[in-house]
């Protein structure tokens, strides 16, 4: 543990050790029906008194020691500034940390080698142009330059990885621990963005709610804007339920220390350890508290028909013979966003802006709104607990149709307005409403670096990386990506920071809204003009953005009338950010696929920097699509997206005037890598000249080609062992990085090019399509209790074709090059069978890059990955035998078709 920067603070502690104040915990194991077994609590004082909990604990730390034994300590001189209140040392909060000299260095050294290599290679090609097919050369020749460039930008920022770690004890010492009892920390606005009930399940989007509202951060400064692009009463009236199942939920996880803290992941779990300070309550609060949680689902479920009824009942009583049938709040009005039974200005992309607060603000002395079903009464012992909870607000913005409304970009800023008009917190973090806070400390960490005396200032936005809870153990689509959140996010820590990567981000407000940082502008001016034409014509808003320019907190949010739920009304119209500069020097980025990684380059080029937060309990966690066509798709919008940026005003080669030269190298990777899957696609199809009866040489001499490409991808994996060590991922995430990026080259990325090659003509860009979370009906009726059954079900769709023929035609080649060696032994010479032995040698290493491309084609049958190493020697020797079936018929009776 690294030595503490703050005076007297003791050390860093960990995340878990600030929660539990250093309890000793208790070991929890869950009987077979979900639940605690009645002699469950007896096991847990065991545990306590054999330090078993202790012993699990501990082992989960030396994994965290074991990760972090290549990277050592870099120490920091205290910066004095004066900030919250009465002036004194402005505290460090978090610690830096880089990779050790006796691996950092040998590191550095195989990335300049290999450059030398790559560099000779391509030379050498070039002085040795002589090839059975020219045209083949020379493309194939560009294609070696284009992968050293990709590698080049993508190696180079990689030269001085930063882990850093918030110091949270430091954070509570200074912030928290006052004289009165109180907080310092300033708000933060949290928004949870859902496209639709269908392809975005509720469920998930209410745990992600509920750990919200249950996460440790002061009640006072935090506030949940749930915006619902439908307009669907169903997602009002489930954040209703949420918030008043809230009432219990929240409290019972701050008395038991409860993580994680959606209901769903928490009740899940196999075995847990109890940090709580009441183990002889706590079996009584779980079975109650999961009982009404499932009370709470089945009410969730029920909802569609629950509105349709009451809706049916409504308009048979009030609604007039011939018009259209609305859809009825349970207050007895209409809802003014979509109907059940689509009507003009209540159908999907046609509906009024809505916003609706669902739990009031903790100092609100007003009346709850009415719940909907369940209990806010607390029949639990909750006494010195706060029972408080954080207010929630329900946003829906206007749709017109002919109207454009910019997708995940304009819902997010329209969120950015409302907040600004009700808390306007100086911080902001978004989340995709299928992934829930899974540590809560969490936002206390993100903190660390916004407040820290040495960055925080000029900190715009803080990442954390993306996990992902449903994922099979093997990783088979690379869903966990943790070569990029592990190894590339670190190393850009180095530089100006991470990338933004469209959920579990923490913002600055001010550098959302276009402020340059702090350092880039005088006291006098804020590096941003005020006024109608930037902003919109909103006069709160305007008032708003001006209170964010002079750091004024407000704790409450002001008296709600008339005028100002018109004006936030009006602030989420579909007209409002029209002819200002919302979507492009303003907000989130518009007209781009992929808003994250643009509005990130927006921020670093205006000189904010940024940090990435990695915890040992995951920050956050959420479902990713396991079904290799859902996953593909996700993919052709990432590369199709960030290759727009690329032909945008946001290019990194002319914009961003205060990027960091290794920064903008990386950005530019981020832009083009999708154009390196057609030299792949090229190569890969090269196996397809084993089927032609003479041979074909791309490069003579051939040996030494062969040579000099297994040097050259030699390296890139030598240079891989060392980024396995620091980065503290294992083989297996290196191996599925390597064989997605493959599979991918072969499809999405080729569909990506294609996009981007027709937009001049077809006017269209990347299609926005929302990733569906729901498991297929066939995939869920066959196999209940198989929790990744939808990852074997094989969708085709067209940009899938490519990597099948891929496939195919190595298989193919394999056999006949077997099929040839048997029927021309005698007759090659040495070099012949070496030049085959290594084309065959290539023909694998495809195959086995495709491996997981194999398994998704056998649907099922994959369940056993093993029998794919027995079908395939079994094709290649079935081929084998046709191929000298074949040849022996020719040869005996049509000789003159014999080569």
């Amino acid at each position: 543990m690294s030595s503490s920067p703050v005076p007297g603070a003791g050390g860093a502690a960990s995340e878990h050790d600030a929660a539990a104040g250093l309890r000793e915990p208790l070991l929890l194991a869950n009987g077979d029906d979900g639940g605690f077994h009645d002699g469950a609590l007896a096991a847990v004082v065991v545990a306590n008194c054999t330090h078993g909990g202790g012993s699990r604990a501990n082992k989960e730390k030396d994994a965290v020691k074991a990760k972090d034994g290549y990277w050592v300590d870099v120490h920091h001189q205290p910066a004095v500034a004066d900030v919250e209140s009465g002036g004194g040392d402005r505290p460090l909060l978090f610690s830096n940390k880089k990779v050790m000299a006796a691996l950092l260095y040998p590191y550095r050294v195989l990335i300049l080698v290999r450059l030398v290599a790559v560099i000779l290679f391509i030379a050498w090609r070039i002085k040795h142009n002589n090839s059975d097919v020219m045209w083949f050369w020379v493309t194939s020749v560009v294609g070696d330059v284009w992968f050293a460039l990709s590698w080049l930008l993508y190696q180079l920022p990689k030269f001085s990885p930063i882990k850093r770690t918030p110091d949270l004890a430091a954070l509570r010492q200074h912030y928290d621990d006052l004289p009165d009892g109180g907080s310092i920390l300033p708000g933060i606005d949290v928004f949870v963005t859902t496209a639709d009930p269908v392809s975005e399940p509720v469920l998930y989007t209410m745990n992600c709610v509920l750990s919200i509202l249950a996460t440790d951060y002061p009640v006072d400064r935090l506030t949940c804007y749930l915006t619902d692009d439908s307009g669907a009463l169903v997602l009002y009236e489930a954040l209703v339920e949420a918030a008043s199942f809230a009432a219990l939920w929240v409290p019972f996880c701050r008395k038991h220390s409860v993580e994680p803290r959606a209901p769903e992941s928490y009740f899940q779990l196999e075995g847990m350890i109890y940090n709580g300070r009441s183990p002889g309550e706590f079996m009584n609060d779980y079975r109650h508290v999961q009982r009404e949680y499932e009370e709470l689902k089945a009410r969730l479920e029920m909802l569609p028909s629950t509105i349709k009824e009451r809706s049916d009942v409504y308009n048979s009583m009030k609604a007039k013979e011939g018009a259209a049938h609305a859809t009825w709040m349970a207050n007895g009005t209409r809802w003014p966003g979509t109907w059940i039974e689509p009507a003009e200005n209540h159908r999907k992309g046609d509906h009024a802006g809505i916003v609706k607060i669902v739990q009031n603000h903790p100092s609100c002395v007003c009346e709850p709104p009415p719940a909907e079903g369940g209990n806010n009464t607390n029949p639990l012992n909750f006494d010195g607990v706060d029972t408080r909870l954080p207010m929630a607000v329900y946003v829906s913005r206007e749709k017109s149709p002919g109207r454009e409304h910019n997708k995940k970009a304009g819902n997010l800023n329209a969120q950015l307005r409302v907040s600004a008009l009700l808390t306007n917190a100086p911080f902001t973090i978004n989340f995709d409403c299928d992934h829930y806070i899974n540590n809560s400390q969490a936002l206390r960490a993100a903190m660390c670096f916004m407040l820290d005396a040495r960055e925080g200032d000029g900190t715009g936005f803080v990442q954390f990386p993306q996990r992902f809870e449903n994922v099979d153990p093997t990783d088979r689509y690379g869903n966990h990506n943790r070569v990029f959140f592990d190894g590339a996010m670190y190393a850009l820590n180095g530089l100006q920071g991470p990338t933004y990567i469209g959920t579990g981000c923490m913002f600055r407000r001010l550098a959302l809204y276009g402020v340059e940082p702090p350092r880039s502008r005088s006291d006098e001016e804020h590096g941003v003009t005020v006024d109608t034409n930037k902003f919109g014509n909103s006069v709160l808003f305007l008032n708003s953005v001006l209170a964010a320019l002079k750091q004024e907190r407000r704790i409450a949010p002001p008296e709600l009338d008339e005028a100002s739920l018109a004006e936030m009304t009006m602030v989420v119209s579909s007209s409002y950010d029209q002819g200002t500069d919302w979507g492009s020097s303003v907000g989130y980025i518009y007209n781009i696929a992929t808003e994250d990684i643009v509005t990130g380059y927006r921020i670093h080029g205006q000189g904010w920097r940024s940090m990435y937060c990695s915890m040992e309990r995951e920050a956050f966690q959420g479902t990713a699509p396991i079904n290799l066509t859902e996953r593909l798709y996700q993919i052709v919008r990432w590369s199709g997206g960030s290759m727009e940026v690329f032909f945008s005003p946001y290019n990194p080669l002319i914009s961003g005037r205060r990027l960091h030269l290794l920064q903008r190298a990386a950005y530019l990777n981020f832009t083009i890598y999708p154009v390196t899957s057609v030299f792949l696609l090229l190569y890969a199809f090269c196996p397809v000249m084993w089927l032609i009866p003479a041979e074909i040489i791309i490069q003579r001499p051939f040996t030494s080609y062969v040579l000099y490409i297994v040097i050259v991808v030699g390296l890139i994996h030598t240079i891989g062992v060392f980024e396995i060590k620091w980065a503290g991922i294992t083989w297996n995430d290196w191996w599925r990085n390597e064989q997605f990026f493959m599979i991918a080259s072969m499809s999405a990325y080729p569909t990506a090019v294609l996009h981007m090659v027709v937009k001049p003509i077809t006017g269209k860009g990347i299609h926005f399509r929302v990733t569906s979370k729901q498991t297929t009906t066939t995939a869920a009726d066959d196999d209940d209790d198989d929790r990744y059954a939808d990852m074997y079900e094989m969708r085709w769709v067209p940009m899938l074709i490519p990597p099948a023929v891929v496939l195919f035609s190595n298989v193919m080649a394999i056999g006949v090059a077997l099929g040839k060696a048997v029927v021309y032994n005698g007759a090659w010479s040495a070099v012949q069978k070496r030049h085959a032995a290594l084309g065959i040698l290539f023909n694998v290493w495809i195959m086995a890059l495709l491996y997981p491309f194999g398994l998704a084609v056998m649907g099922r049958w994959s369940k056993k990955p093993g029998i794919l190493f027995v079908l395939l020697p079994l094709a290649f020797v079935v081929i084998a035998a046709v191929y000298i079936g074949v040849h022996s018929f020719l040869v005996k009776f049509l000789p003159f078709m014999v080569i």
